[in-house]
């Protein structure tokens, strides 16, 4: 049965992040890229990833509101509400939160850093089940593993530590709404504004505070070093989630005619003859289609764009590569590697590879780095041999998610 409490989450994102400041960036880490968004829309999609959250409001800095505009642009959630202005501190900005939702007031407020977007649904859900139990407040957090030395202000170490029931504190905290916001309020009336996370509201106020189930994922990006390690995080989980790699061949030949250029791997090489094709007959931006094609068990080349049609009559063979790699995007997957070896006597490809690396790896927007291209001869045997055509072999690499 599903309840029919309200639940809603403030995220924090008012702060300046100066820890993570540069001489080239001094931006709020919260709006810096990470893995091709900013943390705040990560943040964002991750919390509204949680069907039990009703509601979420960012509390964002005055001077922050085209940057927001910006990271939010690509979310259409109903359950975003427009952001409101925070304060000096992060206590006042949550304050500011509270007060904003006394217009539609939940049962249960979630409080969340903009700075962790590795939050779950699951870490969510316990907090929120914790509070359904009674809780007057929620804590999600780990136990600390490593030892725990105090240092003098010389930094030499005066004792070790016990770290006996020692847990490392995380967000999203969660309270019922009425007590956080009149523990604020209260904190308010008496000029207090050092707290630095929520629950110290509680203690504070003599409440307990219940330890939920933390996420050592869930972590908080305060350096550089923190950012460094979040893309790699990403990176690593992308990877993981494209997991069923496979890999495909793809074959071509054309012959020569009457000409004076030649079209291979998506360049013009000046030759003597042409090569014969109801397209432009690149036979190595062929061969590489088919062999995207094959990786993916969807047909081939001429299933795609049939020489029956008229309308792919001379058309220019980069339209073909890009309609493959889209079909392996739209299967939610990438393109990994592309290998082409072009077989012929001439035109003599050396003195060509990187050009062709270069616009194959522009047509596919891929790093040049992951298109190799190589040429033989076939020691002037067979039609090759005799400068009848070119033959082109390729191999693709793509990488996809598991179907169910």
């Amino acid at each position: 049965m599903q309840s029919t409490e309200k639940i809603a989450c403030i995220i924090v994102a008012a702060g300046r992040g100066s820890r993570m400041s540069t001489q080239n960036d001094s931006s709020p880490k919260q709006y810096r890229d990470l893995g091709g968004k900013t943390v705040l829309q990560r943040t964002l999609e991750a919390i509204l990833a949680s069907e039990q959250v009703n509601l979420v409001l960012p509390v964002i800095h005055p001077e922050d509101g085209d940057a927001y505009k910006d990271a939010a642009s690509a979310l259409s959630d109903p359950r975003l509400m427009a952001p409101v202005m925070g304060g000096a501190t992060r206590q006042a900005s949550v304050a500011c939160g509270l007060k904003a939702l006394e217009d539609d007031v939940p049962d249960y407020v979630l409080i969340h850093d903009a700075a962790r977007p590795f939050i779950t649904p699951e870490v969510i859900k316990d907090a929120i089940t914790a509070l359904q139990n009674g809780a007057q407040a929620a804590l999600p957090a780990v136990p600390v593993a490593d030892t725990l030395k105090r240092a003098n202000a010389n930094q030499q170490v005066v004792e070790t530590v016990d770290r006996s029931n020692l847990w490392t504190a995380q967000t999203p905290q969660g309270f019922p709404y009425a007590l956080i916001w009149q523990a604020h309020q209260c904190a308010i009336r008496q000029n207090i504004d050092s707290f630095t996370d929520d629950t110290a509201l509680i203690e504070w106020q003599g409440k307990a505070v219940t330890i939920t189930t933390g996420d050592p994922q869930n972590i908080k990006l305060t350096t550089l070093k923190d950012m460094t390690n979040a893309q790699e995080q990403l990176a690593m989980k992308h990877l993981a989630d494209l997991g069923d790699i496979r890999v495909g061949t793809g074959y071509d030949v054309h012959a020569f005619e009457e000409g004076d250029a030649v079209i291979l791997g998506g360049i013009t090489i000046p030759h003597t003859q042409k090569l014969k094709g109801h397209s432009d007959a690149d036979v190595g931006l062929h061969a590489l289609t088919d062999a995207i094609f094959g990786a993916l068990a969807d047909g081939d080349i001429g299933s795609h764009f049939p020489p029956s049609d008229m309308q792919w009559k001379g058309a220019a063979s980069d339209q073909f590569l890009k309609y493959a790699i889209e079909r392996v995007h739209k299967r939610g997957g990438m393109v990994a590697h592309l290998d082409l070896t072009l077989i012929c006597e001439s035109p003599k490809i050396g003195p060509h590879r990187e050009e062709m690396r270069k616009q194959i790896a522009q047509i596919c927007d891929l790093p040049i780095g992951r298109v190799a291209v190589k040429a033989t001869t076939s020691e002037k045997l067979g039609f090759t041999g005799r400068k009848e055509g070119i033959a082109a072999q390729a191999c693709a690499t793509i990488r996809l998610p598991f179907e169910d």
